[in-house]
């Protein structure tokens, strides 16, 4: 487990992040919607620094869904490009940060040498643990769900077995992507869109949501610190109610 720093509080272990807005901050530029993307990369890098330096211990982010195959062939190709640039020019640098790397999503849709950069990336990082970055890419929460219920009642029906409500849930959620890692604390979205656009659906049921007007390309440490100290006014009970608000009635 990743050490804390008193930079921020105990309570915060995951940040998610829907890093959302470049296409529009390239638009207000009139500048083309690869540029914005471009910039979205260098706020990538500067909120792994960030996150890193705060002592976040794990750092989420959506790089690609699955609907974002739906958009211009031209601009999907231009993603999946810049995609292949971050991963031979960012690995070794988070290496030597000690981030370990780990991708989400369903790597048969992506190119066979980008799922090497993958590959690579992820076995180099391996044992890193000043910050575990994940990285989710043709991902969707749907389908998460979907793939992960297949595969219990695949595997249950084979072995035979019938499971309780609480070992269900123990053993769905040990078969999704993100296995291993805390549910987020905080999701964060940029551009002033509230939704959370088929992310982490499961993962997020009782996440805090902090929406920011910031575009992604513009996004420095003042907005990361804008929605933590949002986050630090949350009342997170998880659907229980303030114990000091819990009426004890006397025999």
């Amino acid at each position: 487990m990743p050490e804390h720093s008193s930079h921020i509080s105990s309570k915060i272990q995951h940040v998610a992040i829907i890093m959302d807005g470049n296409g529009r901050w390239a638009e207000s530029r009139n500048l083309p919607r690869t540029a914005g993307h471009k910039q979205g990369i260098e706020a990538a890098r500067r909120v792994v620094t960030l996150a890193g330096d705060m002592g976040i211990p794990y750092l989420t982010l959506f790089g690609f869904s699955t609907e974002n195959w739906n958009r211009p062939q031209e601009e999907v190709n231009d993603l999946m490009g810049l995609l292949r640039y971050y991963l031979k020019s960012e690995t070794a640098e988070l290496h030597k940060n000690g981030v370990k790397l780990c991708v989400i999503g369903h790597r048969q849709g992506l190119a066979k040498d980008i799922v090497s950069l993958i590959e690579h990336a992820e076995s180099l990082t391996k044992g890193n643990d000043k910050l575990i970055l994940c990285i989710a890419l043709n991902y969707g929460g749907r389908q998460e769900i979907l793939h992960t219920t297949q595969q219990l009642i695949k595997e249950q029906v084979a072995k035979g077995e019938v499971l309780d409500q609480n070992e269900i849930e123990e053993a769905f959620t040990s078969r999704l992507m993100t296995s291993g890692l805390p549910d987020p604390d905080i999701l964060i979205r940029t551009s002033g869109e509230q939704r959370i656009s088929n992310f982490l659906l499961w993962q997020c049921a009782y996440t805090e949501f902090v929406f920011l007007d910031t575009l992604w390309p513009d996004f420095a440490k003042e907005d990361l610190l804008k929605a933590l100290e949002e986050y630090e006014t949350r009342d997170r009970r998880f659907g229980s109610i303030k114990r000091s608000k819990i009426k004890i009635q006397k025999k």
